[in-house]
């Protein structure tokens, strides 16, 4: 098992997640598990629509998706929300095994499968191992590996049925949950505190505890009451933001504070590789830019698609530090340096030419060779597309149009 970093104090074991490196005969077999098992579960809609992770057609765009078409529908309607972001402790590492077979057989997965997976979790031993020092062997008591093929659809199979009984919204990237209702009264806000207790139940049952301390939640809508939630006896965490699958969302709905993070996440990487990179030709930092760079501004970013002037530039002098850093075409016009890649179209001023240009590369009909290009495709431009269909539905919050227009025109107009 080797401990990879999450984030924290690196000092403390907590702040590790545990990953098992298998063998590649198990990760064989495991494969062929996996996938009839998927098959079976899938084909017979036995994973809830709520769980979006380790799903065919299902991401964390998805979920947050989802979730903001709700909230900002509510927000839009004049109405309040309140969400509350959960942590289980330990997720992975905790899982019952007992438990978790009792789960695999109440969903049909019963006989010699059954009987293998039992056997493939029972017995097992693990040792750490950090730049070639080994630990003890140990036993392994609960818990599905961490980085072998067949654990993250043992988990979903196992959290399945956490939802049972919920009356409000609730949705779920493997153990990445999050309950949320429109809370107008006393009343709404007394169901999602029900709603809680219930979920505190089922962690309790099945021995799949929450992490109190870090469950918090958040009031969204101007004529929010404020109210407190608790679980087990402990008041929860008020928050004004919150990360969720990577994206920050904040009580004002506004995406300021994210697009500034995806920018200067952008920015640290394109000074390492001017630091490291001593041979800065167009290919290679066009390579390094696709990997390295672009993922940071173009994650989830139909999610997170700014609408404010400000915050639009600011994703592009992400693109104009990069195009500077080109020894062949530093010294000339930003429109030029675009030019000279292969991407005159796709300046910053582009209006409703640029827009059709911008669909038409989105569905492949232009030229793909620039790197360049399809950064900005798939981000400014993208995000200027969203807006100016805001501006057409009159929507009052840019979240709410991009998840509805985003639902509907997927598989027609971006894909």
């Amino acid at each position: 098992m080797t401990p990879i970093f999450k984030k924290g104090n690196r000092n403390q074991a907590e702040n590790y997640r545990p990953v098992s490196l298998t063998s590649v005969i198990g990760k064989l077999f495991e494969s062929i598990i996996r996938d009839n098992l998927v098959h079976y579960v899938e084909s017979n809609t036995l994973i809830t629509n709520t769980q979006h992770g380790f799903r065919k057609g299902r991401s964390c765009l998805t979920n947050l998706l989802e979730f903001l078409d709700k909230v900002t529908g509510c927000v839009d309607s004049g109405e309040c929300v309140d969400v509350v972001f959960l942590d289980f402790a330990k997720a992975f590492d905790k899982v019952p095994l007992k438990r978790l077979m009792v789960k695999i057989r109440s969903h049909g997965v019963t006989g010699k499968i059954a009987q293998w997976i039992e056997e493939w979790l029972r017995n097992r031993v693990q040792r750490v191992g950090i730049r070639g020092t080994l630990s003890e062997w140990i036993m392994v008591l609960s818990g599905v590996p961490q980085g072998s093929v067949l654990g993250p659809l043992l988990f979903l199979i196992f959290i399945n049925d956490l939802e049972g009984g919920i009356k409000n919204w609730i949705l779920k990237f493997a153990d990445d949950t999050k309950i949320f209702s429109r809370v107008n009264n006393d009343t709404d806000r007394e169901r999602l505190q029900q709603d809680l207790h219930k979920l505190t139940s089922w962690s309790t049952e099945w021995q799949m505890l929450f992490n109190v301390s870090k469950c918090k939640f958040m009031h969204i809508g101007k004529a929010s009451v404020q109210y407190s939630y608790s679980m087990n006896n402990k008041q929860l965490e008020l928050v004004k933001e919150e990360r969720d699958l990577g994206v920050l969302i904040t009580s004002d709905l506004k995406v300021s504070q994210q697009c500034q993070g995806a920018c200067n996440k952008a920015l640290r990487m394109l000074g390492l590789i001017h630091r490291t990179i001593e041979f800065k030709h167009p290919d290679i930092l066009l390579r390094l830019y696709k990997s390295l760079v672009r993922p940071h501004v173009e994650y989830c970013v139909v999610a997170w698609a700014p609408y404010y002037v400000k915050d639009k530039e600011m994703i592009e002098r992400v693109q104009r530090r990069f195009t500077r850093m080109i020894p062949s075409i530093r010294k000339l016009p930003y429109e030029e340096r675009l030019a000279a890649l292969a991407d005159a179209a796709m300046s910053s001023t582009a209006g409703g030419k640029r827009f059709m240009q911008c669909s038409t590369k989105l569905r492949g009909l232009l030229c793909r060779k620039c790197g360049i290009m399809s950064l900005y495709a798939r981000t400014v431009l993208r995000q200027r597309m969203f807006a100016s269909l805001y501006l057409f539905t009159h929507t009052k919050r840019n979240h709410c149009t991009t998840a509805r227009i985003w639902k509907q025109k997927q598989h027609d107009t971006w894909v």
